[in-house]
């Protein structure tokens, strides 16, 4: 009866341990990922400070009617919407600069499921990131005291945006280091793309174009007021462009990259 007991618990823990992590568990690892490198670290503290600091000056130097809740919430999204994107890009970047895609793709040989818990991961943080800038928004406004009408008004359609604001601008980053998987040009083209498709607009010709495919100019109304059907027509195009083209591009550059 023990010889059979101790053969059965033999035999289990290869079983055990050759099981596939599931997504939870790599999800998990690739939130630690972020934390673990000085950049990640760094840009999230930035991120942070900065949004604590948006809050502080919307609360002090702005004008009664920019103290109201969905104003100081919409200033202090800003710091997210812009940085952590980069976290992104260096959350698959790092995989080739930092050498760890082997160790990566070994642990893991479905590439897909890595690319998709990094996409777990940050939305993730981005939730978190945005639970953040309400809550400081909320403490912002509590402390300002304005007499401003409506302080406290908030359509739930505008939160909405406000999360798809933070969680999209992520999942760009995050398709941008998939597809270039190189930290400095994703993040020189992350941040270019949209200043030069901003000086193609000024040419009246293309004004029209341009305002579907731009992302800075069809994602701009979500943190500022509730999107009509048109807007959220362009914004819908050019979220498909900016995701799903960068990241189609990753997902087939990082099935066929040779890691050795």
């Amino acid at each position: 009866m023990s010889a059979h007991a101790i053969d059965a618990s033999e035999n289990a823990a290869p079983a055990a341990r050759d099981r596939r992590p599931g997504l939870a568990r790599l999800t998990k690892v690739e939130l630690r990922k972020m934390v673990d490198t000085r950049s990640g670290f760094w840009l999230q503290l930035a991120v942070l400070g900065l949004t604590v600091l948006a809050v502080v000056i919307t609360v002090l130097a702005g004008h009664d009617d920019d103290k109201t809740f969905r104003h100081v919430i919409s200033n202090a999204l800003q710091p997210a919407g812009i940085l952590l994107p980069v976290v992104g890009i260096l959350l698959v970047s790092s995989e080739w600069s930092q050498r760890t895609a082997l160790v990566s793709f070994a642990l893991v040989p479905e590439r897909p499921r890595l690319l998709v818990a990094k996409l777990c991961a940050g939305v993730v943080l981005a939730l978190v990131a945005t639970v953040v800038a309400v809550a400081l928004a909320a403490l912002g406004t509590a402390l300002a005291s304005t007499d401003a009408p409506n302080v406290w008004s908030l359509p739930l359609g505008l939160l909405g945006q406000d999360v798809v604001y933070v969680v999209t601008a992520m999942v760009i980053g995050i398709g941008f280091g998939a597809a270039l998987q190189s930290s400095a040009p994703a993040i020189v083209l992350y941040f270019a793309l949209p200043v030069a498709l901003a000086a193609l607009g000024s040419i009246h010709a293309l004004h029209g174009v341009i305002d579907w495919i731009n992302s800075a100019e069809a994602l701009e109304p979500l943190t500022t007021t509730v999107m009509s059907g048109h807007e959220w027509a362009q914004g819908l195009v050019a979220l498909a462009l900016w995701m799903g083209v960068p990241l189609a591009i990753g997902l087939w550059r990082l099935t066929r990259r040779d890691v050795g």
